[in-house]
């Protein structure tokens, strides 16, 4: 047992850099949920302020524009995974077909850059490209007899612009988990299949397909813990009071409720039932990906 302990060492200390991280950023700071069964003051501090019990989150259920908060969360948050699958199968698939290798690993490294910026720099990018004066994409519409589109600043568009915006950034990264999937293709099913006849179409369709298939719903089914996360960095960034109606969403209202108004107890209710939520989903998710694809983490 000592010998044991001895030689794996190594090992435990390469694990304690990231194990002290996780229990200083993840773990200590979960003391702070006290704060959502409290009013809290500042001068009194976390420990010495007045019990509530739950009225913040009676009061947070009577915030007016609560019920559209939720829906704008789900909603844009659904369509962030719906495409966020969709977008980087099909790129895979039509990449995996390209024969040239210097082309293929080009536009891997291309589509995979944006994954890399932040949403600070991505957001002035899209704030010049968008605008409805001087942005190219407008003047491309003015071009076609189009008229001009508040992208940022239309609720009508805001969210579509919110989702189109996040797959481009972060399809890149899907598409290389897709073909390293498809790299481990059986090459003796596309051989059968050539025998039997089947062109690059029917192939794609009868052994491309079904042999991506446990990686697809595997993907989609771990995306579920993300259900309440609309991505605050990007909405934060890009919203504004005019989209408000249509863009914003819990973490987005967490901010305004907690640092500008100073109302640290509701906005800790809020983010709390946030996080049960996604525990709750993290945990479903996990359960149908062992259930369906055999997937286990421990």
């Amino acid at each position: 047992m000592r010998r044991r302990t001895i030689r794996e060492l190594p090992f435990h200390l390469m694990i304690l850099p990231g194990f002290l991280l996780v229990l200083v950023y993840s773990y200590f700071p979960m003391a702070g949920i006290v704060m959502a069964f409290e009013k809290l003051s500042p001068s009194k501090g976390m420990f010495l302020s007045p019990w509530v019990g739950w009225k913040n989150f009676e009061y947070m259920l009577q915030l007016p524009g609560i019920g559209g908060v939720l829906w704008n969360t789900v909603f844009i948050a659904a369509m962030k995974m719906a495409l966020g699958i969709v977008v980087p199968v099909t790129f895979a698939l039509m990449l995996n077909e390209a024969r040239n290798r210097l082309f293929k690993r080009s536009v891997q490294t291309i589509i995979y850059f944006p994954h890399f910026l932040s949403w600070v720099i991505l957001s002035g990018i899209l704030i010049d490209i968008l605008s409805p004066s001087t942005g190219i994409v407008n003047a491309a519409l003015g071009s076609l007899g189009i008229p001009s589109v508040y992208f940022l600043g239309d609720p009508d568009w805001f969210p579509f612009t919110l989702v189109i915006s996040d797959v481009w950034k972060e399809f890149g990264y899907g598409t290389i988990v897709y073909l390293a999937a498809l790299a481990g293709i059986n090459p003796a099913l596309y051989e059968a299949a050539s025998i039997d006849g089947a062109g690059r179409i029917r192939q794609t369709w009868n052994v491309t397909l079904p042999s991506l298939l446990p990686m697809i719903m595997l993907m989609s089914i771990l995306s579920l813990g993300n259900v309440l996360n609309a991505g605050f960095e990007q909405v934060f960034n890009l919203y504004s009071a005019q989209v408000y109606s249509s863009g914003d969403i819990i973490d987005t209202l967490v901010y305004r409720i907690g640092v500008e108004n100073a109302n640290y107890g509701v906005a800790t209710a809020v983010g709390l039932f946030k996080s049960v939520v996604s525990f709750v989903m993290v945990g479903l998710s996990y359960l149908l990906a062992y259930r369906l694809t055999n997937y286990r983490i421990f």
